[in-house]
């Protein structure tokens, strides 16, 4: 039995990406695996690397990641005492229009992590402080805005709210890490309160995911203090496995096939599977193999793909065991395409084409996009690789 069901993670994370290119609206990409669904990429770096498009200058000094969509990249940068939602044209660079709102005056790590979301022409950000604004994409006006910490009593993880927003239907999820609202679901259209509950846990940084286990609708959330699933109408409590870490930082997004769900944290805390059935949840294995500080792995040919410091790291997602490691990438983000893997240092800045084997480390191109930190994940849109460092976004030529 056991057995059977590790192969179900495997069956279950199998995902076959569209031979077409697309926008990247969101967290994760457009299926939220990581994976674009780009092909006939250029992957002969040594004689013809990506050509840069397009950069611009960050002033955030930090780590908020891209999102593609309507012809526009979008990005939350900072200037003084105030964020600054930018809206750039993905063909030139240049900006189409700005959202400014009073946040952090005094960087910490940076201002804002979160990554903006696209959905049917409105834009959905996460404020370091816990703002949560909606906002027209074509205008950059904006239509409604929810402040976690007066709303929901919210509890601001120690390096500030992190997570993106996830738009399911006609609602709006996001994690104020209350007393009585560890969770809430709000109307996307105007704000309102759907309804708030999960559970009383402090919020961690993760994004949350919708998923349906055991045949029931839920929503998959890492918090400070733990992994739990809460209904998708009502927000009950329907399982909690215990999962602590150093600061209560859990940060990469939970991966969900079927009744088992992949996590992973930093701090020497390592990664963990978990089974959830009828009545409760457990851990199935855990492993130091892959402890992500916050960017998420991505599942290609039946293995995980990601980060350990200072790593990358290739995991049986079956056992938890490593297959291989390749040091020198230490806090950077990963990125599926075409059939590779296009790994990010950290720490270097530089970009690794790797095959995604267990059978050891194979690389097939590097070039330096930018260089310096750069521990926002990158992102594929229309056969174009858009990165950033501290300091700079920059939009390459996959093609």
């Amino acid at each position: 039995m056991r057995s059977l069901k590790l192969l179900a993670v495997i069956v279950g994370l199998s995902i076959v990406a569209s031979a077409f290119a697309a926008d990247w609206p969101h967290w994760r990409g457009p299926d939220r695996t990581g994976i674009a669904p780009d092909t006939g990429i250029n992957k002969d770096w040594g004689a013809r690397p990506p050509e840069k498009l397009w950069e611009t200058a960050l002033h955030d000094g930090g780590y908020a990641g891209p999102s593609v969509a309507d012809g526009k990249v979008f990005i939350i940068d900072h200037e003084q005492n105030q964020d600054v939602v930018r809206a750039i044209d993905v063909s030139t660079g240049e900006d189409l229009w700005q959202y400014r709102y009073e946040d952090l005056a005094k960087a910490d790590y940076g201002y804002s992590r979160s990554t903006p979301v696209y959905d049917a022409g409105r834009l959905y950000t996460v404020s370091y402080l816990g703002k949560v604004a909606c906002i027209d994409a074509n205008s950059g006006e904006i239509i409604w805005g929810v402040d976690m910490a007066s709303r929901f009593n919210g509890r601001r993880p120690k390096w500030g709210y992190a997570m993106s927003v996830l738009v399911d239907g006609e609602n709006v999820v996001i994690v104020p890490g209350g007393p009585q609202a560890c969770v809430a679901v709000l109307n996307k259209l105007d704000g309102s309160l759907v309804w708030a509950g999960g559970g009383g846990d402090i919020p961690g940084y993760a994004t949350p995911v919708k998923a349906n286990i055991q045949g029931i609708d839920q929503y998959v959330v890492f918090t400070g203090k733990s992994l739990i699933g809460a209904d998708l109408l009502t927000g009950t409590l329907l399982w909690r496995v215990p999962w602590e870490t150093q600061h209560d930082v859990n940060a990469a997004t939970p991966l969900v096939a079927g009744n088992h769900i992949f996590i992973t944290s930093n701090y020497r805390r390592g990664c963990a599977l978990i089974a959830v059935e009828p009545d409760h949840a457990s851990v199935l294995w855990e492993s130091p193999g892959m402890s992500a500080h916050f960017n998420t792995p991505v599942f290609m040919n039946g293995y995980l793909f990601g980060p350990t410091n200072p790593n990358l790291v290739c995991l049986d997602p079956r056992t938890g065991e490593v297959m291989w490691a390749e040091r020198g990438f230490e806090r950077g983000g990963v990125v599926g395409v075409d059939g590779v893997i296009l790994a990010l240092s950290g720490n270097q800045g530089f970009m690794a084409m790797v095959e995604p084997t267990p059978q050891g480390y194979h690389e097939l191109g590097r070039f330096t996009p930018l260089g310096g930190q750069s521990w926002a994940p990158p992102i594929v849109s229309d056969g174009r690789l858009i990165v950033r460092n501290a300091d700079t976004l920059a939009c390459f030529d996959l093609m």
